[in-house]
């Protein structure tokens, strides 16, 4: 089992920036794979970035390249959202995700076996 605990969330002005984090214990050893998620009222969660523990790659979707950036801590076993430049649409609950595949990380949400219990930015003027 995985547990998975995010935090950073907050409310924000346009332009400014959030460090989302996500702490991960238990048994790591059952994911290789950790995710930012956004999910907004009435839709379903997207994926905004993933980060491949085995290769230490990160992948930024492309809606969000240039502002958004995920690194991890290895020995902290955490992983952050780093947001600059934040804009209204980047509102939403924010879930931390992570998941064991072979060869890559998935981008489906339902993919993925752990989760956390999100944390909200709210952007606005």
């Amino acid at each position: 089992q995985v547990e998975l605990m995010e935090s950073g969330g907050g409310s924000a002005q346009p332009g400014e920036s959030l460090r989302l984090s996500c702490a991960a214990s238990g048994n790591t050893g059952l994911m290789n794979c950790m995710a930012w998620f956004r999910q907004v009222p009435g839709k379903e969660r997207e994926v905004v970035a993933f980060f491949d523990t085995e290769k230490g790659r990160a992948t930024i979707d492309d809606s969000v390249k240039g502002r958004f950036t995920m690194s991890r801590d290895k020995a902290k076993r955490t992983a952050f959202l780093q947001i600059d430049n934040l804009k209204p649409e980047d509102t939403g609950m924010y879930y931390c995700a992570a998941g064991l595949f072979s060869g890559w990380c998935s981008r489906g949400s339902s993919r993925y076996n752990y989760w956390g219990q999100g944390t909200q930015v709210t952007v606005s003027a």
